[in-house]
């Protein structure tokens, strides 16, 4: 016998008890482990301790083949039914799955981190958002921390500082908190603008346009024409109804100048990404801004001083081709898991299976 403390081999016994162990299950019946176990005093440090068992935790009164067995039956059904199979309560399950996870995913390694993308995600009602870290190499959520902005981030600079990764591109959306963080963090780190985030904010630019033309047309064709036309503006070409929506769409544009302006502008700015290099597509974008600009129509104005502003961080993505679209996969799956569990109460439990999503290829059905 040895200390369980100090680990020697100079012990008293002191007294002698039973414990009850479950195990795995013989088919339908449960199956326990009664153990005599002794209490030792240990002479070199003192303790007063039960001795060390082989098979099972301290403080677990199942055994660590029953804990084992339990996380392969999680990988293809749901908690609930996990734990009513063993004959268990649901806590003892999620107890399982959570010291598992806690093992392997609560310090994702960082040093092998070379492009990443940040981003936020809403969790419920009243403002609750989480904002998460993705290895874009990997598909590995690195970090998740709590709330918005760049205080939610410290706790991943203070790790990432320490473990001596070199990030070369950072991929986010145009958000000043984020900006300034990584600049102040990442100085040698290119900061490449999503181009999903760029073309949705010139979407909601476009969306208040006609807005704003509903509400000044005197016309009641005109208004009948624009009357539930948004998604038409916001789709793509390509995947409009040939015999439907495309008509309705060329005779709402052919009613109204300003708004098929910005349309076809749309349409030209999708091509910025499409150039064969970063010197084209800089010539390509002083052609776009400049024809905004004196177009007259306010909406593209403010469009083209936005990107002007922000142009620095739309040309690195011809050397660092990266974006945000695997981190936007990652957030639907976070919230059809939070969805699938109506919810979870232990936040720790839901970051942990955060962490652990990128390895998850089941679907929880029935």
């Amino acid at each position: 016998m040895r200390c369980p403390h100090c680990d020697s081999t100079e012990v008293i016994r002191k007294g002698v008890f039973l414990r009850e162990f479950r195990t795995v299950p013989v088919g339908n019946k449960p199956v326990f482990l009664v153990v005599p176990v002794h209490r030792v005093h240990c002479r070199q440090c003192g303790a007063l301790r039960r001795a060390r068992l082989p098979f099972a935790e301290p403080r677990y009164r199942y055994t660590r083949s029953f804990a084992r067995y339990a996380l392969a039956l999680c990988r293809h059904m749901t908690i609930l039914d996990v734990a009513r199979h063993l004959g268990v309560s649901w806590d003892v399950i999620k107890e399982i799955q959570k010291t598992h996870l806690k093992r392997r995913y609560s310090k994702p390694k960082l040093k092998h981190l070379r492009r990443i993308a940040i981003d936020e995600i809403s969790i419920g009602k009243g403002h609750h958002y989480l904002t998460v870290v993705l290895d874009l190499e990997s598909g590995a959520v690195v970090f998740v921390g709590q709330g918005r902005g760049a205080d939610a981030l410290n706790p991943f600079w203070r790790r990432l500082s320490r473990s001596g990764a070199k990030i070369e591109a950072v991929a986010m959306d145009m958000s000043p908190a984020y900006m300034a963080a990584v600049g102040k963090h990442l100085p040698k780190a290119w900061i490449v603008f999503d181009r999903f985030h760029v073309m949705k904010l010139y979407n909601d630019k476009l969306s208040d346009l006609r807005r704003e033309v509903f509400n000044e047309a005197t016309d009641r064709l005109q208004k009948k024409v624009l009357k539930g036309s948004r998604w038409l503006l916001l789709k793509n070409p390509e995947n409009l109804d040939p015999d439907r929506e495309a008509r309705r769409l060329e005779e709402m544009l052919a009613l109204n100048r300003p708004l098929a302006t910005a349309y076809y502008m749309r349409e030209e700015l999708r091509q910025l990404w499409e150039q064969e290099d970063v010197l084209k597509a800089q010539t390509f974008l002083e052609s776009w801004c400049d024809r905004a600009e004196t177009s007259g129509i306010r909406m593209l104005i403010e469009m083209a001083h936005t990107i002007q502003m922000h142009r620095w961080g739309i040309y690195p993505w011809y050397d660092y081709p990266i974006s945000t679209a695997a981190l936007e996969g990652t957030n639907n799956k976070i919230k059809t898991m939070q969805r699938q569990a109506y919810g979870f109460r232990d936040q720790e439990f839901f970051m942990l299976k955060i962490y652990a999503l990128h390895e998850t290829r089941y679907a929880l059905v029935g």
